[in-house]
């Protein structure tokens, strides 16, 4: 596919979010970008948190992952499952019964405003790592498969996506987002589905009889039982993808302002369970997806690509879309599928970011609405800033694949929340609020003396994704320790 088809399809698509953008503004004010006027359909934000949820990780870096784990990350996704259910029938009612905008004002109700801004800040810095992410990932492909052989920069190629997810964000805010990804969600998923079409017709089979092959065999391990002490074992990964579910949809900003979008309780939880449902089912699809992009490369002697002098299994799928020869119109979707997966979650990370810092840090629903309005503006502007500067130093540092990457940095940044969270919901005791940083940070520091202590130290115990639920019960122990000692009641 040349560089020139592919620069054609990109401003195409990005001329379509923008109409969807001007269609869905509304009045440009705060109530319509924080909370979307609580006007969308449940149906709507249910197909769109899809396209949210998976992002350009599920699109590039789960297929890419199967060549080393098979497809066991199924695992982590039975998990999430669970966890979805806990969000739904847990945090929604404390959420639309105390009618927040920003999900951490639970925090500074129930314990006071240092909480409402530690939770704040660990929101913050995770999303803003986990959209640095996301974004790395297309950035990364359109990189390397287009402006290199342009002579431009990585640099320019950054700023320029987050300029346009920017400009189609700023004026409608989370209204927009529920609408654009509803779009974004439908181009990935057929994406992956005509994916996996041209690459079964290549190889010369139907897809029932490539699933009692030995290609499919040989990659096609789901459950990890034999040893508690690998990483990978199956108790480890479910319990890791229940905890991941809980902190970054329940406990996330970024996810939870979509759905208190919704008229109601009812249809928010409606909207939650349709939504894991299908995630689930999307997302063996895309492993599915995954042993047929190893099988088409082994058979048709295709290099894994190469970044930064190691092989990036992350590359793959865009190597065969893009530069195999396949298919044109293979190219055309896959290119679609990334860009709509990459933005998808990108532009609502921007908006949530950027809500988050205006009602936590700013509390700007006190100030006067002219006021409010240029505060957004230049805050908006900031968090794209924060962006481009992230997914820089990923590009210099980046060693593993980008899935286990954020799953793996959940651990650290997400747990103070579940802690935080838990310690609210569970308990009926008041805490020490000035304190509370201070328990967050030293729970991190803790956390990550343990995920750096040698195997051999642990027994041969590896640490895997249960680093999160362990991280939220050293924070909750840590709150138990500052409490007050008269309960609320």
């Amino acid at each position: 596919m040349s560089e020139s088809l592919i620069v054609v399809v990109i401003l195409s698509y990005f001329s379509l979010l923008f109409i969807v953008s001007s269609l869905t503004k509304g009045s440009g004010d705060n109530r319509t970008f924080f909370s979307g006027n609580k006007e969308s359909p449940w149906y709507v934000v249910a197909f769109g948190m899809v396209g949210a949820s998976l992002s350009g990780i599920t699109f590039i870096s789960v297929p890419g992952d199967v060549g080393s784990i098979s497809l066991t990350y199924f695992q982590v996704v039975i998990g999430y499952l669970f966890g979805y259910f806990i969000v739904a029938f847990v945090l929604l009612p404390i959420y639309y019964k105390q009618n927040l905008t920003s999900i951490y004002q639970y925090l500074g109700d129930r314990f006071g405003r240092n909480s409402h801004m530690t939770g704040a800040f660990f929101f913050f810095v995770s999303r803003i790592l986990g959209a640095a992410f996301r974004l790395f990932l297309v950035a990364i492909v359109l990189q390397k498969f287009v402006f290199d052989s342009w002579g431009i920069p990585f640099e320019f190629t950054v700023t320029i996506s987050i300029l346009l997810i920017w400009i189609y964000t700023f004026r409608g805010g989370i209204k927009t987002v529920v609408w654009t990804d509803t779009l974004q969600t439908f181009l990935m998923i057929l994406s992956v589905f005509l994916s996996i079409y041209f690459i079964i017709t290549s190889l010369d089979t139907g897809f029932v009889d490539f699933l009692y092959s030995e290609d499919f065999k040989t990659k096609s391990d789901i459950f990890i039982t034999d040893s508690i002490l690998e990483k990978n074992h199956f108790i480890k990964s479910f319990l890791g993808g229940v905890f991941i579910t809980v902190c970054m949809t329940g406990l996330d900003q970024d996810m939870m302002q979509k759905n208190l979008t919704c008229r109601t309780l009812y249809d928010a939880q409606k909207n939650m369970i349709v939504f894991s449902l299908i995630l689930v089912v999307v997302t063996f699809i895309f492993l599915i997806l995954g042993t047929l992009l190893f099988t088409y490369a082994e058979k048709n002697d295709i290099l894994i690509p190469m970044l930064n002098d190691r092989e990036s299994t992350d590359l793959l799928f865009p190597q065969i879309a893009l530069n195999s020869g396949l298919n044109l119109t293979l190219s055309i979707t896959f290119l679609l599928g990334l860009i709509a997966a990459a933005y998808s979650s990108a532009d609502s990370a921007l908006t949530s970011l950027t809500t988050s810092f205006c009602i936590d840090f700013l509390d700007i629903e006190k100030k006067d609405a002219k006021i409010q309005k240029k505060l957004r503006f230049y805050v908006h502007i900031l968090m794209s800033i924060f962006l481009i500067i992230v997914i820089l130093i990923y590009e210099n540092y980046l060693s593993t694949s980008v899935i286990d990457s954020l799953l793996i940095i959940a651990g650290f940044t997400y747990g103070p929340l579940l802690g935080l969270f838990a310690f609210g919901i569970f308990t009926d005791y008041k805490i020490n609020d000035p304190l509370s940083i201070f328990v967050c940070i030293i729970s991190v520091v803790i956390i990550t003396i343990i995920f750096y202590l040698p195997e051999t130290f642990l027994g041969g115990y590896k640490i895997g994704y249960e680093l999160l639920p362990i991280n939220g019960l050293i924070t909750f122990f840590g709150l138990y320790l500052i409490r007050k000692r008269s309960p609320l009641n």
